[in-house]
């Protein structure tokens, strides 16, 4: 593309977030730099950096999309009253998703920030969005906990799913011979929540 003066600052913002994600999807987060975002949208590297403050705030923002999509999709995933059954579902719409954009999604954990510096709060709100679609599966199996407790709860439910969707994403299943990401996800959910059923009715 050749360089354009015209494009207005959404325009350019836009561009530079379609060639940063085409990027990290094609060689994951070490294929990305300033100057090949620059060569590919048709401006200098500086540019960058009148949008955004320096790359973290770019990553951040894919992430924040990859979030949001992800939201979208367990969105889709129809109510049911059993807590099992929605877990199921729900592992298996976030194994769906992630496994269509595998580079993208490990981004959310290859990515660090700085020492000393925390994701933002509108970032920060978001995980947190992903994590209270968890919690409100486990809290009917946890009527009389404190919700730290839900919370940590809901936090190893996802942790277990995510560990299997990242071995799959990262083509590592077929070192264990299983039978896919699938049944995995169902038994880990199936289990783990006859568990805490069974704390409770203890």
């Amino acid at each position: 593309m050749g360089r354009r003066s015209s494009h207005t600052a959404g325009e350019l913002r836009e561009l530079i977030l379609e060639a940063s994600t085409a990027l990290i999807s094609e060689g994951g987060l070490a294929s990305l730099s300033a100057r090949e975002v620059a060569r590919r949208i048709g401006y200098s590297p500086g540019t960058l950096y009148n949008v955004f403050e320096n790359l973290d705030d770019l990553v951040l923002t894919i992430e924040g999309r990859l979030i949001d999509g992800l939201a979208e999709e367990l969105d889709k995933v129809p109510m049911t009253t059993s807590p099992t059954e929605q877990a199921r579902a729900l592992g298996r719409a976030y194994l769906k998703y992630t496994s269509e954009k595998p580079k993208l999604w490990n981004l959310l954990f290859e990515h660090h920030l700085p020492a000393g510096r925390s994701p933002p709060a509108w970032y920060q709100q978001k995980i947190d969005g992903l994590m209270q679609r968890v919690e409100a599966v486990v809290a009917p199996l946890m009527p009389e906990s404190d919700p730290a407790d839900v919370a940590r709860s809901a936090q190893v439910l996802w942790a277990g799913v995510h560990g299997i969707t990242s071995l799959a994403t990262a083509d590592k299943l077929s070192v264990v011979k299983c039978d896919g990401a699938g049944p995995l996800v169902d038994l880990l959910v199936e289990a783990y929540l006859a568990g805490l059923k069974s704390a409770k009715q203890g």
